[in-house]
């Protein structure tokens, strides 16, 4: 049960004077007294004594006030925790009713967030991987300190370095318990980074997007080469770019720039909860790669394979391309990606050089 202490009702006396109002809650001086109204019930003509009777009655709208409206947290970080809480979409008794049951559950990413209450009114906050979301956190590698996410990001559960801190790789096996709303936005920040800003610049219409080209046209030195893509070739070359990077399964951002202003891109965004402001290092980089590699010329080259061959080449392309490759089972000879049925192609196809069907690829 949240109870209602005395430095909340001075705080909430206090404010009277000027109006409260919060997720229902209605609280101010009138000429004939205090008026307390909540969605249930409405108290007209109260003494000080009297407001504090009320009050003390109405624990729920009290305590979420003071911690919406008391506490001194930037306006980012506020709505941030408000919107993990569902606190614009449910009322209050609905909230703290899932608070008495144990928990209200919330996910940014790949982040489960667990939200509790204190005596005092005061959130509670736990961290994991929504993947351990069934294992106890005390059965996890248990921390406390934001500062610690800078490691534990860094690489995947294989070990594999992850260059984009917002790909879906997130590791498993820890969590970060007895976090105030201010330490969990920092372990956010640490995971996602600027997730949270972006956010909600987007929900106040805000948010500063530069598109491909924009972007593109601040490139300089050894990424400059990149501006030439868009000599004379139209946004197609883009469009592929988009798909490969800024697929769901590629990145938990929502892709919200374009080609340029005037220009959408046929391919989807994604379904994030966080918007993608400006194509990101990871695709600069990658396209300066295609970009040298665009152009080349293209070349007839002829090979000898039986459908299935062709089948299986396109279906290693499609394993690689999405991930799925390191999940095909060494027994299952049925994939064509299958390491035994790849090598075996290799071992009747290539030559001693590593050619497909021996055919050379030619130098430029």
């Amino acid at each position: 049960m949240t109870d209602v202490n005395d430095e909340q009702l001075d705080a909430l006396v206090m404010a009277a004077e000027s109006g409260v109002a919060c997720d229902g809650l209605i609280v101010e001086r009138e000429a004939d007294g205090y008026r307390f109204e909540t969605p249930d019930a409405t108290h007209t003509g109260l003494s000080e004594p009297e407001l504090r009777t009320i009050a003390s009655e109405n624990p729920w709208f009290v305590s979420n006030w003071h911690v919406w409206n008391r506490t001194d947290r930037p306006d980012t970080e506020r709505a941030f925790l408000r919107h993990l809480e569902g606190a614009d979409e449910r009322s209050v008794p609905a909230r703290y009713e899932t608070f008495a049951d144990g928990a209200v559950v919330a996910s940014w990413g790949q982040l489960r967030i667990d939200i509790g209450l204190a005596s005092d009114g005061n959130r509670t906050y736990t961290v994991r991987n929504e993947a351990d979301g069934d294992r106890r956190p005390e059965s996890l590698d248990v921390l406390t300190d934001p500062l610690d996410a800078r490691e534990l990001i860094k690489t995947d559960d294989r070990g594999r370095y992850r260059p984009l801190k917002t790909a879906p790789t997130l590791p498993t096996g820890w969590a970060f318990v007895d976090l105030d709303g201010r330490s969990l936005a920092e372990t956010v920040e640490y995971v996602y980074p600027a997730t949270i800003a972006n956010w909600y610049l987007e929900r106040r219409g805000e948010l500063d997007v530069s598109n491909w080209r924009e972007t593109m046209e601040r490139q300089s030195g050894i990424y400059g080469v990149i501006k030439t893509w868009d000599r004379g070739e139209g946004h197609e070359h883009v469009e592929w770019v988009a798909e490969a990077c800024c697929a769901d399964s590629q990145c938990l951002k929502r892709r919200e720039w374009q080609y340029d202003d005037d220009t959408d891109l046929a391919v989807d965004g994604g379904d994030g909860q966080f918007p993608c402001r400006e194509p990101c290092s990871l695709v600069v980089t990658a396209a300066r790669k295609w970009t040298q590699l665009e152009a080349e010329r293209e070349r007839t080259y002829e090979f000898d394979l039986t459908p299935s061959e062709k089948a299986q080449i396109e279906a290693i392309i499609d394993a690689v391309a999405d991930g799925e490759a390191d999940d095909i089972r060494e027994a299952d000879i049925y994939e064509g990606a299958n390491r035994y049925r790849t090598r075996f192609l290799r071992a009747k196809r290539f030559d001693e050089e590593g050619r497909l069907c021996g055919v050379p690829t030619g130098e430029d």
